[in-house]
């Protein structure tokens, strides 16, 4: 299917790895004009050179942390006019809620919630000027279905949810959509930080964690990063100018629910 935006500039936040680069390849593939982003100027470059090299699109790579507002400078300056905007962030580490302090809650808050808002602010006001936009929240299944030890994230990814709803409708008539999608657990670098992290806990092997964690998914398996980019790059064609302020969980079934 041809998405329509070849030729168009989008802006993938944290794409050096994992859901973000899956976006960047996906948004590079349909034609796109692409600004990589990441905090690690080793590994962003080799993300920006690989995405060159298969699909032969224009990749800018901008080694920031957008949730400053130097970094949000940065990403900006490289791509003066977004039609595209992939919001993305990494998340806070897992914490029982008793240990969670102010400072780790304002702290995710910022991350993500602030740092998409201030980008959204910074781009839509373009996008309804040129009658074109998408804009594209990777926020977590756990906005939907709560996940023990992941409240400050959830908290703040689905105070995000709430913010946008209402600014997706105002911005609707212009052809600039909002939407979200909810990613449940996916094959990437988190998975394994976590897994580790829950083998130490348990005593068991990293293979046995990863079992119980597949077994648990209807769908039998992880997602893949690459998969998460076609959805991304589909919600930000020509053809989802008719879907705005919506959620879309992909989770491979986990989140159990008749609506």
């Amino acid at each position: 299917m041809d998405l329509g935006i070849a030729g168009r500039t989008a802006i993938v936040c944290a794409s050096s790895k994992g859901l973000g680069r899956g976006c960047a390849q996906a948004l590079a593939e349909a034609g796109c004009t692409v600004v990589v982003n990441g905090r690690d100027a080793k590994t962003l470059e080799e993300t920006a050179s690989a995405i060159r090299a298969s699909t032969g699109a224009t990749v800018i790579a901008v080694v920031a942390d957008v949730s400053t507002k130097a970094g949000q400078d940065a990403l900006l300056a490289a791509s003066p006019q977004v039609d595209i905007l992939v919001n993305n962030n990494g998340g806070p580490p897992p914490k029982p809620f008793r240990e969670v302090t102010r400072e780790a809650l304002l702290e995710g808050v910022a991350q993500n919630m602030a740092t998409p808002l201030e980008l959204t602010q910074r781009v839509v006001d373009g996008m309804i000027e040129r009658g074109f936009g998408r804009i594209v929240n990777i926020t977590s299944a756990s906005v939907l279905t709560p996940l023990t030890g992941l409240d400050v994230s959830s908290a703040a990814r689905a105070g995000l949810t709430a913010f946008l709803a209402g600014v997706a409708r105002e911005v609707a008539h212009a052809n600039v959509t909002i939407n979200n999608i909810l990613p449940g657990v996916f094959a990437t670098d988190r998975l394994t930080t976590s897994t580790k992290r829950v083998a130490a806990m348990k005593g068991i092997s990293e293979e046995e964690v990863m079992k119980l964690r597949r077994a648990e998914i209807p769908a039998g398996r992880f997602g893949e990063a690459e998969e998460f980019g076609k959805l991304c790059a589909f919600l930000a064609s020509v053809h989802a100018g008719y879907i705005t302020g919506q959620n879309f969980l992909m989770d491979g079934g986990s989140f159990r629910t008749n609506f």
